[in-house]
């Protein structure tokens, strides 16, 4: 997505204060769409205000789904019920979302009519195989040149299946399940490693059966779906910048308030206690829908050398730029088996080498990762980056992780493309001026 607004980060001693984040973006998708297939009129609280769940918001009601937005984050849904969304009139904008352009697909592949997903500049160049290939599968017609956007699909009867997908993908588990939904018999997923299980767990908050064995996941075609009232918790991987500013800068303390502890998500947090950092969680609750809450309180401690396995990648995806600015600060991070990043909204192995170097600091891009290292030695003495000018390249999590970085810098540094943090946190900017001390 272009981008062309600056932001500019001074340094910071440290970051203290308490704070909660905008609702979590990956559960907002699903209760959205899940709302939109159940029989009646849904309530959600605490949705995500980010462009990627307005994004949501705007395909379904081309699709004819009555839905009204309030004040608190509030989202009314009036469902259609399974298999009954309309035929749009024009083409779906999935704006920068492939969340919503991959989830959207599995549920349309179950409906008898032709309908194009478009995106942004940046989602056109995402492949889409590894979603394409299973819903065709299915009994799906999807076009697409060369596999990337527009997708146009045109649905059909679909029959379930057994699904073995090679490379672990909670976006692709999704798909296929919302595509089983609409089939005939049973549709499981059975994945290499364990991916976020917020589909699973929405299922069975919309009363709907799904079964977990290991790494294997079923769902009946043909089951009817009930309307929710809901309560979103905070973004864990907003939160992770924080909490990331927290363990990296010493002195500080922060606390996130009311945020999701989805087991699926959290990894981050053994990583920063690996790191040196002091990290207290307090589960509220279990949640609505079973999604877990509570505080997490994160304060700096010895920084150390962090390594990245391939097996840690799946559940640490989207905390992988955030964890790179660990080292801004002091210590090592070093990443391996994360090719994926290579495919997000912006390629984000290069995009995150480049911008740390801008910064002054020690970086280093492999095929399949990463390498940060923290401050020079000089003489003996710590010495600090520089500071400088670092391009988001239209990613709100590199903004959030180059802005994280640059409160350690010697001098004040520009962020590019700081507009894209609307992506999931527009707020983000004027939280971080909050925090600094």
């Amino acid at each position: 997505m272009p981008s062309f607004s600056a932001a500019t980060v001074t340094p910071a001693r440290r970051l203290q204060g308490r704070l909660r984040v905008p609702g979590d973006k990956s559960i907002s998708h699903r209760y959205a769409m899940l709302a939109a297939l159940a029989e009646g009129r849904s309530r959600l609280t605490g949705f995500a205000p980010g462009a990627d769940c307005q994004s949501t918001l705007a395909c379904l009601r081309a699709l004819g789904v009555e839905i009204e937005e309030g004040p608190a984050a509030t989202v009314s849904v009036l469902g259609r019920g399974l298999g009954r969304l309309g035929s749009p009139s024009s083409p779906l904008d999935a704006g920068n979302s492939g969340t919503t352009m991959r989830l959207l697909a599995g549920i349309l592949a179950g409906h008898r009519f032709r309908s194009t997903l478009v995106g942004d500049r940046s989602l056109s160049r995402r492949p889409m195989r590894r979603v394409i290939e299973p819903l065709v599968r299915m009994g799906a017609r999807i076009d697409a040149d060369h596999d990337k956007p527009p997708l146009v699909i045109d649905g059909a009867a679909l029959h379930g299946m057994a699904y073995r997908p090679d490379v672990p993908s909670a976006q692709v588990k999704s798909a296929v399940l919302l595509a089983g939904l609409h089939a005939d018999g049973v549709t499981s997923v059975t994945e290499p490693a364990a991916t976020r299980d917020h589909t699973e767990r929405a299922l069975a908050a919309f009363g709907g059966r799904v079964a977990c064995d290991g790494l294997t996941v079923s769902v009946p075609g043909g089951q009817r779906l009930t309307p929710q009232s809901l309560a979103i918790p905070g973004d864990f991987s907003s939160a992770a910048f924080w909490l990331v500013g927290a363990a990296a800068l010493p002195g500080s303390r922060i606390s996130v308030d009311d945020v999701g502890l989805n087991p699926s998500r959290t990894a981050l947090l053994d990583v920063l206690r690996r790191f040196g950092a002091r990290v207290d969680v307090e589960i509220a609750d279990s949640g609505d829908g079973g999604e877990p809450r509570g505080r997490i309180t994160v304060e700096a401690g010895r920084a150390g050398t962090i390594e990245i396995r391939p097996d840690e990648v799946p559940g640490l995806i989207d905390e992988l730029p955030a964890i790179g600015a660990l080292a801004a600060h002091g210590g090592e991070v070093v990443v391996h088996g994360a090719s994926e990043l290579r495919v997000k909204e912006s390629d984000r192995i290069a995009a995150l080498v480049g911008g740390f170097r801008a910064l002054g600091i020690a970086a280093d891009e492999y095929g399949d990762g990463f390498s940060v290292r923290g401050r020079a030695q000089d003489a003996g003495e710590s010495r600090r980056p520089s500071g400088g000018s670092a391009d988001a390249r239209g990613d709100h999590r590199m903004a959030m992780a180059f802005a994280i970085a640059a409160l350690g810098a010697a001098a004040p540094s520009t962020i590019l493309g700081a507009d894209s943090v609307a992506i999931s946190y527009p707020d983000f900017f004027a939280t971080l001026d909050r925090l600094v001390a």
